[in-house]
């Protein structure tokens, strides 16, 4: 199959972490992957849930939403309660970050993730999870620059990637027509070491084997590692800049 943009089967979008995009964040990311852009942005609470309340551990949760003028045709504002979907990739994006998280570091506090689509053109979520990672890294800094905490609560890197079958053939990285050309389809998050954190994967037309899976994790692991290398870039421009 011959991609839209000349893409080979596993090559990335270009992919780019825009850090300090929002003025009033603790830490902010744009994150544009190919057409889809995703703004990821960390606050900080001196509170814990109740389950974690005296227990001197923090706790990092995320939310994510599709902005009205993502899509093509408007998508609506979750005024009153989230759709399904947005909490799932919420919890997904929450679960990939804790982890890598050591949260004893963090003390009795929550980071919160704001993950709101700008631009939708397949992989949302993933390059949610990807620009989130890089956010709360930065957040955890600047945390540490102001002496409110003392060691990094991030023990490795994260990243996520999406996938497909199209055509027979495994696409990594999907863009919309391409996902809604898959007969299967998947999103995996790993870590920097190479474990697996989760593996999402739908088969949307047509059922996959296991060999194919097994093909698809090998092909995602090493784009992850390709992701972690610009995010790893993005945070030590960051360095440079802040000292």
């Amino acid at each position: 199959m011959i991609r839209l943009d000349k893409r080979q089967a596993n090559e990335l979008r270009k992919l780019k972490f825009i850090t300090d995009y929002q003025e009033f964040a603790l830490a902010s990311v744009l994150v544009e992957s190919g057409k889809t852009k995703v703004i990821c942005a960390v606050s900080v609470e001196d509170k814990v849930p109740i389950f974690l309340k005296g227990e001197k551990q923090g706790w990092i949760t995320a939310e994510y939403a599709m902005l009205p003028g993502s899509t093509d045709t408007r998508s609506a504002r979750e005024t009153l309660r989230p759709a399904g979907r947005s909490q799932e990739i919420s919890r997904l994006i929450g679960r990939s970050l804790r982890a890598v998280f050591k949260a004893g570091y963090l003390g009795e506090r929550t980071l919160l993730v704001d993950c709101d689509v700008l631009q939708a053109d397949g992989g949302t979520r993933t390059a949610a999870i990807s620009g989130a990672y890089v956010a709360v890294y930065i957040a955890c800094l600047q945390l540490i620059k102001m002496g409110v905490i003392c060691h990094m609560p991030l023990s490795e890197g994260l990243a996520a990637v999406s996938g497909g079958i199209v055509d027979g053939q495994i696409l990594l990285d999907l863009a919309y027509n391409e996902d809604a050309a898959a007969s299967s389809d998947f999103n995996i998050v790993a870590t920097e070491s190479g474990s697996l954190v989760e593996i999402q994967g739908s088969a949307e037309k047509a059922p996959y084997s296991l060999a194919k899976l097994n093909e698809v994790l090998i092909l995602a692991q090493d784009s992850i590692k390709n992701i972690i290398a610009v995010q790893k870039a993005a945070i030590d421009e960051w360095k440079l800049i802040h000292g």
